[in-house]
């Protein structure tokens, strides 16, 4: 049984709000994060979950579309032997209704080598990446919540001095939620509570 306990946070001032476990810290408390993202980490386990704002990617389809994320995310970090493992198919949330139209949710799994920071390819760690799509199109924007699971640590890596080089241990054995079910928990609690922050909206 997990140990974790998790709790509703605010998002973007709190116009937003998602639960997740408490162990996931606010790195904005640490280091400087862009006004349209907001993350999360857990240090002892190199693992985070990022929530993101992004105009709506009109030319990318629904079917799919986290997909496309998912593999435009790989482009971005230089990722080597990225593998989608999973995609669902397109599901509406009738809870996240803006004029009673819900958003679209699609959600992928993959799996990629990774460097942290600024680190070269040399320090690349293997890490599963859970990505889902909310798609409000209502207010023309594309909601990205990101997890990332490392599964395996690179000695070169930074993250090699927190949590130990090698394979991870897995989260049950910490007593932890897993990463899988965090993502799913913050997926499906995900709310918005103000919808005037993606502007006007009258």
């Amino acid at each position: 049984m997990f140990q974790d306990y998790y709790s509703e946070r605010a998002l973007f001032g709190g116009a937003i709000a998602s639960t997740f476990p408490n162990r996931f810290q606010d790195v904005s408390d640490i280091r400087q994060v862009p006004d349209h993202q907001e993350v999360f980490g857990d240090p002892a386990r190199d693992e985070s979950l990022i929530f993101e704002l992004l105009d709506l990617k009109q030319d990318v389809g629904d079917d799919g579309s986290a997909t496309w994320f998912l593999q435009d995310l790989a482009t971005e970090q230089e990722a080597e032997g990225s593998m989608v493992i999973e995609q669902s198919g397109v599901i509406e949330a009738p809870t996240l209704c803006y004029r009673n139209i819900p958003a679209v949710v699609t959600t992928a799994v993959g799996q990629m080598a990774i460097s942290k920071g600024r680190q070269g390819r040399e320090a690349q760690n293997v890490v599963r990446v859970y990505v889902a799509n909310l798609r409000l199109k209502e207010v023309t924007t594309d909601v990205l919540i990101t997890a990332y699971e490392p599964i395996h640590i690179n000695p070169l890596s930074e993250s090699a001095s927190a949590v130990g080089a090698g394979f991870a241990v897995p989260a049950a054995q910490s007593g932890c939620m897993p990463m899988a079910e965090v993502f799913k928990l913050a997926v499906s609690s995900f709310k918005v509570n103000d919808w005037s922050l993606f502007g006007n909206v009258a």
